[in-house]
């Protein structure tokens, strides 16, 4: 696994390091790459988030936090530079191999730094058990990546405030806020500088082989990349109008939401939301496949199996995604 450094010292805007990403994977396929990286106050959303559920939208306005929508499922995080940015790509299919790799790696290194550090059944990494990390994954055809924080520190009002996961998602973890689930590197190791912290991820994680550096064209390449994530309509994402709404936390899964229009026993519109890992867009086949069926668990479970659900999303079944509906 190869080690990517920056061109130069400048700390960019997050799609920028999300552009990278992609641009290694295409640009260098059958090489496996990591990275660090960090930025201004930034909230980032899951692909299928929705952005009024997840964030506070005016106050981040208000104290002049970006706000990002990524390609990669999972649940929203405040980056800021208290926050030290992982970044992994690698050639994988499997979403659960892909995780397995990447978060044993970094539950490693921190126990090389005497922490009481594993990685769990999803996608966190803990110390004890609070988390310290949150990951999720993209898939492109042949290409995986992951990416995901590490907190070294932070501002515990800003993300209170930045952030308003759904109060389904906190009891599944057994709290009542982000503030009692989290932990970070500087509570456990107060006397490691944050240059230290970084040091020692450098020295333990990549393979210790010649480095890859960007360089000026290479930037260029990847800030046309960027512009993608500017797109209009991209960081506002679904809108459903769906007149029911049924969400549930799926173990193995994630918060699932279904927002959906029922007529004369037949759905007629239905949009998925939520924090899952994907390795297509599931979203859209779900509502392809599910559209004029009839409002029945059975038919139902018998068109999700059809479209193969369980490849669309990881740990999702036909029958649990079946009876969330029903």
């Amino acid at each position: 696994m190869e080690l990517v450094l920056p061109f130069d010292d400048s700390v960019r805007p997050l799609p920028f390091y999300l552009a990278e990403e992609e641009w290694l994977a295409a640009r260098f396929p059958g090489r496996d790459f990591f990275f660090i990286w960090q930025v201004e106050p930034t909230v980032i959303i899951g692909r299928n988030q929705l952005l009024a559920s997840e964030v506070n939208v005016p106050f981040c306005r208000e104290n002049g936090i970006r706000l990002v929508r990524r390609r990669s499922g999972g649940g929203a995080v405040l980056a800021d530079m208290n926050n030290v940015m992982f970044s992994y790509i690698t050639s994988s299919s499997s979403v659960v191999t892909t995780f397995s790799a990447y978060t044993s790696m970094v539950a490693r290194s921190l126990r090389q730094l005497g922490l009481d550090a594993s990685d769990n059944s999803r996608n966190d990494i803990l110390i004890g058990d609070r988390k310290v990390s949150g990951n999720s994954y993209y898939h492109s055809p042949g290409r995986s990546i992951v990416h995901g924080t590490m907190l070294y520190d932070y501002d515990a009002a800003l993300m209170t405030g930045a952030l308003t996961p759904p109060q389904v998602k906190l009891q599944s973890h057994g709290v009542t806020s982000i503030r009692s689930r989290v932990t970070t590197i500087r509570e456990h190791l107060p006397e490691l500088s944050l240059d230290e912290f970084k040091a020692h991820v450098l020295a333990t994680i990549p393979d210790g082989g010649e480095p890859m550096r960007l360089t000026a064209d290479d930037v260029k390449e990847i800030e046309e990349i960027e512009q993608r994530y500017y797109a209009p309509g991209w960081l506002e994402g679904k809108d459903p109008r769906g007149t029911l709404v049924n969400k549930a936390r799926i173990d193995g899964v994630g918060t699932v939401a279904v927002h959906l229009t029922v007529n004369r026993g037949v759905i007629r519109e239905i949009c998925v939301s939520g924090d899952y890992f994907e390795t297509s867009d599931a979203n859209a086949a779900i509502s392809d496949a599910l559209t004029g069926t009839a409002y029945d668990h059975r038919a139902i479970v018998g068109t999700l199996d059809a479209i193969g659900v369980h490849r669309l999303i990881a740990g999702l079944t036909s029958e649990s995604l079946a009876s969330l509906i029903v």
